[in-house]
């Protein structure tokens, strides 16, 4: 995954106010205050859909390597998706005081952030960016063992 330079604040801010679905647009909203605050970073678009703050490098076994934002989250069709690149189950015991969510490997999917505790959520996303950005991580969630 990577960005392109020319992706500023701008871009992204732009992207989450054309989200189509109120209750997504909504929800993006809140996240980019909630992440701005957590990470002290801006947020730049990855991609055609990602909402990035900070960056992190991986390297996989196989030796492939890149960067991917640090916390990021992207306003989905079917849910919003909050992702957590250490692993969901790195944050089991918060999860199970998060409210209403489903998740996979490295991904939360929140149908609506009313639905949730959002200080919990909060703690979630900063102890992941914490843990990306601590410098010595290097994984993807898959290979966490978490």
């Amino acid at each position: 995954m990577s960005t392109d330079p020319s992706n500023s604040e701008s871009a992204a801010l732009e992207y989450v106010a054309a989200v189509a679905n109120t209750l997504r647009r909504r929800d993006a909203q809140t996240l980019l205050e909630l992440f701005g605050r957590i990470t002290g970073e801006s947020p730049v678009l990855w991609g055609p859909s990602i909402v990035g703050f900070g960056q992190y490098h991986y390297t996989y076994a196989s030796g492939r390597e890149g960067d991917a934002p640090a916390a990021g989250f992207s306003p989905r069709k079917a849910a919003m998706s909050i992702y957590l690149a250490d692993g969901i189950g790195a944050h089991e015991d918060a999860l199970a005081r998060l409210g209403a969510f489903t998740s996979g490997v490295g991904c939360l999917y929140i149908k609506d952030l009313d639905t949730v505790d959002l200080a919990v959520l909060e703690s979630i996303v900063r102890a992941s960016y914490a843990t990306l950005t601590a410098g010595d991580y290097g994984l993807r969630a898959r290979e966490s063992g978490e």
